[in-house]
């Protein structure tokens, strides 16, 4: 399957769920605070709701980013509009809307950056999650270079895939399993995304010799940061944007 690749450079530093530990993971905030600190890429979780429409959140539950309960996919529009999802990182940030996937792309475009989607499904909702997230995305860039679109979800990308083509996906993995290979080839992925402690040299080796760049998550430490790069990794998405950035 032909890879379609990026129609931006990768940066050697995304901000990890919008804004990484020192703004409210996954809100307009985040974004603004990315941006301040000069990070010019930035990724963030999206999941659909009851009505099926795309929302910034990480978790299939509530409980630990916001200040409402239950699971995000039984949840109306109406409800996820109204819940604050800042006032457990600070008082600061109380009143921090959750977001939805077309807030965060216009903002995105507003601030100039460049974006790494992930496919957050719930689960049950891997087919379902990838098709509209990948409508969305063609819809909400449109005439713009797309984001790259990731997901731990193989079922979720291959729906990504059927329904948009030509968007750059990024195969995720804990620990690449053996055949990871095989797995970015049927993808058509343009790259792939593992913990930075799974990753040997052997991988590098093998996914620099085919072109596939690598990207690590979560890497806070600007030494294990620079460690990283030097073995062949391309970028790192990180909680503390402020001191690799």
């Amino acid at each position: 399957m032909i890879r379609p690749l990026l129609g931006w450079s990768l940066p050697r530093v995304f901000a990890h769920r919008c804004g990484g530990a020192l703004a409210p993971e996954n809100t307009l905030a985040g974004l603004r605070f990315a941006a301040q600190t000069g990070c010019r890429a930035v990724e963030f979780d999206v999941m659909l709701s009851a009505d099926g429409s795309p929302w910034l959140i990480h978790d299939e539950t509530l409980e630990r980013t916001t200040d409402g309960c239950g699971r995000v996919c039984e949840m109306r529009d109406v409800d996820l509009a109204r819940l604050d999802a800042g006032a457990r990182q600070s008082g600061a940030f109380a009143g921090t809307p959750l977001p939805t996937l077309k807030a965060a792309a216009a903002l995105c475009h507003e601030l100039g950056l460049m974006a790494n989607v992930e496919i957050k499904p719930a689960n049950g909702f891997e087919a379902i999650t990838g098709e509209v997230v990948a409508q969305q995305v063609l819809e909400l860039w449109r005439d713009r270079p797309l984001p790259l679109v990731s997901s731990f979800s193989e079922t979720s990308l291959l729906a990504a895939r059927r329904m948009a083509p030509g968007l750059p996906l990024g195969a995720l993995w804990e620990r690449p399993p053996a055949d990871w290979r095989q797995r970015v080839d049927a993808l058509g992925a343009f790259s792939l995304h593992c913990a930075a402690r799974a990753l040997s040299d052997g991988l590098l080796d093998e996914a620099r010799a085919a072109g596939i760049p690598v990207l690590c998550y979560t890497v806070n430490d600007p030494l294990d940061a620079e460690t990283l790069f030097l073995r062949g990794v391309t970028a790192v998405f990180s909680d503390r944007i402020d001191l690799l950035s």
